[in-house]
Parts: C-alpha cells; sequence; structure tokens
C-alpha cells in the first residue's frame, strides 16, 4: 500500500499534500516526463501518481524518498514550487509554522527554506517524541557537522563517546554528526529544537527514512 493509517512511524503528510500535488506536476512537466515515465524512475502506480498530483492521496516518508530517489531530486523539492538555481544574490523566508512537515517515529521534522535547493546547510526544527533512550532505538549517524539549540522543553543529548547530556531551554551543542547520537525528551513536556546539519540534503533523508522503517 502506498499510504499507511497514521501511526508512531508512518503518518499521512495531509497538511502537505497539496503542495506535493502541485510540486510533483511541475517536476514532472518541467522533465518533460509522463505519468508512466514517472512511474518506471520510482516503481511507484501510476494510479498512486496521479492521486498524489490531484491532491487525493498522500504519502509515507518512504514513498516520498523512493519518489525523491527516481526523479533525482531532494525531499524538501517535493514541497517547493519555487525552487530554482541561486546567483549572486538570493534569500529564503518561511513564515512561522509553515514548511514541509514530516512525522517520523523519533522525531517530528520541519524543514526550513526548503526552496532553496543544494543548501550548505540544512536548517530544521524537531518536535522530539521519544522519552528514553531504549525507545529510540539505534543512534543516528551521517557525514557533515550538526548544531542543535533546545527552542522549547528540555531534552537529554546522547552520544557514542561521551556521557548523557541533560539540555535546558536555551542550551546548545555542535559535533561531529559522524558520532552516534540520539535526543531524547526530559520528562513529560513537550520538547523543540532546532537543528542545522551540513550533511548533503539526500543523506539526510535516508537517514530520516531509516526512523519510518525501524
Amino acid at each position: 500500500m502506498d499510504v499507511e493509517p497514521p501511526h508512531n512511524k508512518t503518518e499521512k503528510l495531509t497538511e502537505t499534500s497539496t503542495l506535493l500535488g502541485d510540486c510533483l506536476r511541475l517536476i514532472r512537466l518541467r522533465e518533460g516526463l509522463t505519468l508512466m515515465e514517472v512511474s518506471k524512475k520510482t516503481g511507484i502506480a501510476v494510479s498512486t501518481i496521479s492521486k498524489v498530483e490531484n491532491h487525493q492521496m498522500s504519502l509515507t516518508y518512504d514513498k516520498l524518498l523512493q519518489l525523491a530517489n527516481g526523479l533525482e531530486v531532494g525531499i524538501s523539492e517535493l514541497f517547493s514550487p519555487d525552487s530554482h538555481s541561486r546567483g549572486m544574490a538570493w534569500r529564503s523566508y518561511t513564515p512561522p509554522n509553515e514548511g514541509p512537515n514530516l512525522p517520523t517515529a523519533n522525531y517530528n521534522y520541519r524543514y526550513l527554506c526548503a526552496d532553496l535547493p543544494d543548501k550548505k546547510m540544512i536548517p530544521i526544527t524537531a518536535t522530539v517524541r521519544a522519552r528514553t533512550i531504549e525507545e529510540f532505538g539505534d543512534f543516528i549517524r551521517h557525514s557533515g557537522e550538526e548544531f542543535i539549540y533546545v527552542l522549547r522543553g528540555s531534552i537529554v543529548f546522547y552520544s557514542e563517546f561521551y556521557k548523557p547530556l541533560p539540555m535546558a531551554m536555551g542550551s546548545s551543542v555542535y559535533f561531529d554528526a559522524r558520532m552516534g547520537h540520539a535526543y531524547v525528551k526530559d520528562g513529560n513536556v513537550e520538547a523543540e529544537i532546532l537543528c542545522l546539519c551540513s550533511a548533503p540534503e539526500a543523506e539526510l533523508d535516508s537517514v530520516v527514512s531509516r526512523q519510518t522503517s525501524d
């Protein structure tokens, strides 16, 4: 099935399904592809692609990754109708509570400034879901560096070579993202963090996808 009932690991992206459909159609027309050609590239049924373009269906994160990989675009471009090549001067603005919202088992991600392709930094806010490291599961690892700032609540930062680090609202940490790491809530209060990652977006897409399928 291309759409699964919402639960802790995969959820319908109902808030952004209209934007996804419009962007998919723009990418397809830009590349001069038919629905059948998109289906062959991505392994997703023609009927599913048609329903997405017509705002009749949303996709789980693993299907979004499958679609992005097949079309050779970043996932954020699937929600960015104004994606463009950057010249000498540019800017990107994300209003409050906007940007593609992608839920996974451990985090609820929101991609910021998603209209800019090939960014050197990937800005994301994340609502932390896991309450213990056991609930979180395996550490996350990816290339590059990562910076996080606690926007709301408090968390515990777990990493491969250091003791657990309690972090209150307003605190931050910058680290080598090749080191296994995880964030969990400290208590029952909802926690939100800002993440800046220097890994390529396609690699981060793959890391996030593994959280939906574990």
